[in-house]
């Protein structure tokens, strides 16, 4: 699948976001093979399985100019890269424990001059500051993962939607998601007819929503 497949769906991008969407392939898969932080499968599918997935957060969260977004465990640079293309005027802040990882992040964020991302090697715990909403793929279980961004929530929210986290997750959340009273579920299905989508979600955690146990 090639970039139009973003252009399927995000209907209204500048020549400037299709140009950063088309460079993309060839970005990443230079890096991969100096690098490998991709599945060749993946790589081959990348704008399914990795841009147009990170891009689920959009359809259901919209970012106001100014907004910052953190993005835990990135990887190599997802969803934190295509929501920065997306999303030009807020600021993401990408952060992986595993050097080689950020590496990649941040030669494909020199490679599309995107000045509004900055990629830092370290445990989310140990990253200062607050951010508007944290956004991430499946890097762990909710609490574990409510755990370790605890604190990192601005309390006043500059959007219609409460502060919190934007959590892309695959399969059956019940058990995992069963204390937290305040979730709201996104079925990517509903926005995407790519059969890759049947079981992906968006999980929506607002800030301060805390286990009843």
């Amino acid at each position: 699948m090639t970039a139009d497949l973003i252009q399927k769906y995000f209907t209204t991008l500048t020549e400037e976001q299709k140009n950063h969407f088309r460079a993309l392939e060839g970005l990443y898969q230079d890096w991969n093979k100096k690098i490998n932080v991709v599945s060749r499968k993946d790589i081959d599918e990348l704008y399914l399985r990795h841009v147009l997935h990170s891009l689920g957060i959009a359809k259901i969260q919209t970012f106001n100019e100014g907004a910052e977004i953190l993005d835990v465990g990135t990887g190599g640079g997802f969803p934190g890269i295509p929501l920065a293309i997306l999303f030009p005027n807020v600021h993401f802040t990408l952060v992986d424990a595993i050097g080689k990882k950020i590496k990649v992040v941040e030669e494909v964020v020199e490679g599309l001059k995107l000045e509004n991302v900055t990629a830092i090697h370290s445990r989310v715990e140990d990253i200062p500051g607050q951010f508007d909403f944290i956004v991430s793929r499946a890097v762990a279980a909710m609490p574990t993962f409510v755990h370790w961004t605890k604190g990192k929530i601005k309390r006043d929210s500059a959007h219609a939607r409460k502060n919190g986290i934007l959590y892309l997750k695959g399969g059956d959340l019940t058990e995992e998601l069963k204390d937290y009273a305040s979730v709201q579920i996104f079925d990517l299905k509903d926005y995407f007819e790519e059969e890759f989508f049947e079981t992906k979600k968006v999980v929506y955690l607002p800030q301060k929503s805390r286990a009843n146990s």
